[in-house]
């Protein structure tokens, strides 16, 4: 299946790109992207954003399946489908 990640804001800085497309595993659950998206684009990711071992967003920041924040959903192990649009992006942003 097909899944589009798009990084929003401080998110953005630390992937340099504003949009990933993965090909996963169908079952695949938003923990397992973004353990991929963790190993893709390692320390300043894990540091910043999500934390792989504990399997959780770091207090800064938010993920969104299709426009609806993960904690409305099953969290961590909210399940994908094909064509899912998942935003990483920090809760904040001011000026």
């Amino acid at each position: 299946m097909q899944v589009k990640v798009h990084y929003i804001s401080l998110v953005k800085s630390y992937t340099n790109t504003s949009q990933d497309e993965f090909t996963l595993p169908n079952g695949t659950v938003l923990a397992e992207l973004l353990d991929k998206i963790a190993q893709d684009y390692g320390k300043p990711f894990t540091q910043e954003v999500y934390d792989p071992v504990k399997k959780e967003m770091k207090t800064s920041f938010v993920a969104m399946v299709n426009g609806t924040h993960m904690d409305q959903l099953q969290g961590v192990n909210t399940p994908l489908k094909d064509r899912d649009s998942v935003i990483l992006m920090s809760l904040m942003t001011g000026g």
